[in-house]
């Protein structure tokens, strides 16, 4: 059985085929519900996508054959993370001090992580001098999982509000930014937590390189550019309060996008397990081995 990889999002959402076929529900129900729980990821529904037209999902249903091909999808993504990692360790320079936005670690993979994967294997190879870690609001992943991965692994970081990389970079003490993505649409535009924007932005005037870590199962040539990719938006009291207590007056209003569209010019290059696109374009990407593999 061959299959191409997904970041973790797919293999839960694999597994949550799984789960729905063994408790007796209805599977088409099921995987819709779970596209629509997250629409800006592209992962999820390639993987959706690859459980919904197995044979098994078909009644009668083959619960067994449906685990084998989620295992293989969660056993893939381990290969392909690792082979992406291995890319992207070559890109940064001997005692790099690198940035990095949200959490792209071995908890949001089956495999060691993308982004955040890079920085620890750059730490064991003697190459990482430091890591800056984006708080990442309103959900705190880079604080709250990010710097806590890279702890447990024993790599030297330092977390930063979101809006303190500009003056961090203007400093000189940034030499690569490294963030992951949830999409690449097909002429290079990227979509990743809100906040990779206002980075890349920051990094392209300061001239340093900005890399996004994409696995294949992130590519999507079917949306034409960052436009036509769906953002996902969550609610507002995740801005308005925090840990249930409010921060703003009673009635204010707050707009919450999860996500937001990264301009492929401002991209140094995307970092995939096939190696490294440069400056990523329509026609670097439609190159790519299963790139239109939907």
């Amino acid at each position: 059985m061959v299959v191409r990889g997904a970041p973790a999002i797919g293999v839960a959402a694999a597994w949550g085929v799984v789960l729905a076929a063994r408790a007796g529900d209805d599977l088409d129900q099921a995987i819709e519900g779970l596209r629509a729980s997250r629409p800006t990821a592209v992962n999820l529904s390639w993987a959706l996508n690859r459980m919904q037209s197995c044979d098994a999902a078909i009644a009668p249903i083959d619960v067994g054959q449906l685990e084998r091909l989620a295992a293989a999808i969660e056993s893939d993504d381990r290969v392909l993370t690792q082979a992406l990692v291995n890319h992207g360790v070559g890109l940064l320079p001997k005692d790099c001090r690198v940035l990095h936005h949200c959490h792209t670690g071995a908890i949001a993979t089956a495999g060691v992580g993308t982004a955040l994967g890079v920085i620890v294997a750059a730490h064991q190879q003697g190459v990482l001098k430091h890591a800056w870690l984006d708080e990442t609001r309103p959900r705190l992943q880079g604080a709250a999982l990010s710097a806590w991965e890279l702890g447990c692994c024993g790599v030297p970081s330092t977390v930063i509000v979101d809006g303190a990389s500009g003056l961090l970079m203007r400093r000189g003490e940034v030499d690569v930014v490294l963030v992951g993505c949830d999409r690449v649409a097909a002429n290079g535009d990227v979509a990743n937590k809100i906040g990779t924007y206002n980075l890349a932005l920051a990094a392209r005037a300061h001239g340093v390189p900005f890399y996004v870590c994409a696995p294949s199962s992130s590519i999507d040539i079917t949306s034409i550019n960052g436009d036509a990719i769906t953002i996902e938006e969550r609610p507002e009291d995740e801005i308005t309060h925090f840990r249930g207590e409010p921060v703003c007056a009673a009635g204010v209003r707050a707009w919450n996008p999860a996500f937001d569209i990264t301009p492929a010019h401002l991209i140094t290059g995307l970092v995939t397990e096939f190696g490294v696109i440069r400056s990523p374009s329509r026609e670097s990407l439609a190159s790519l081995p299963l790139a239109n593999y939907r």
